[in-house]
């Protein structure tokens, strides 16, 4: 895979993260963890450990039901926002350095996708919760389905 590839495969797990700040990380575990992402003498080799695992589909599984729920803050309130930048930049990073490529450069486009999928994502949501005049419900499911399946082929083109 050329460095542009790996970058934008960087760029595109924040773009998940951005939608669900935590199916990204619970996807780039899982590949980590299962040898799709080879991070063994990194920093970020934690990630491949089985507890990562568990621990980032947990929490995600969490995410994605609380995610339905009407009480649940946006996206692209302070709180959401920092995850989905932190954690895009921890993606990215991953990402990266599977790739062979810098950890920063991977780190930093990991965050711009974060920022890019979380409004995004938002407009996207709502625009089509409008336009089809369907329950939120619906489209979240969707973007839960998007997320996921989006991560799992990022993550397994390396």
């Amino acid at each position: 895979m050329n460095p542009a590839q790996v970058l934008l495969l960087a760029f595109l797990i924040g773009v998940v993260t951005g939608l669900r700040s935590l199916t990204a990380p619970a996807v780039v575990a899982w590949g980590a963890y299962h040898g799709w992402l080879n991070l063994h003498g990194s920093a970020l080799s934690f990630m491949s450990a089985k507890a990562a695992v568990i621990i980032f589909v947990m929490v995600a599984v969490g995410e994605l039901a609380s995610d339905k729920l009407p009480g649940t803050p946006s996206r692209t309130a302070p709180l959401g926002l920092t995850a989905r930048i932190l954690l895009g930049g921890l993606c990215g990073a991953c990402l990266a350095v599977a790739g062979a490529q810098s950890m920063v450069i991977g780190a930093l486009l990991g965050i711009a996708g974060g920022v890019a999928g979380a409004f995004g994502g938002y407009q996207i949501r709502t625009r089509l919760v409008r336009a089809l005049k369907c329950p939120d419900f619906v489209i979240a499911l969707a973007e839960d389905a998007v997320a996921i399946a989006g991560g799992l082929f990022i993550v397994s083109r390396f």
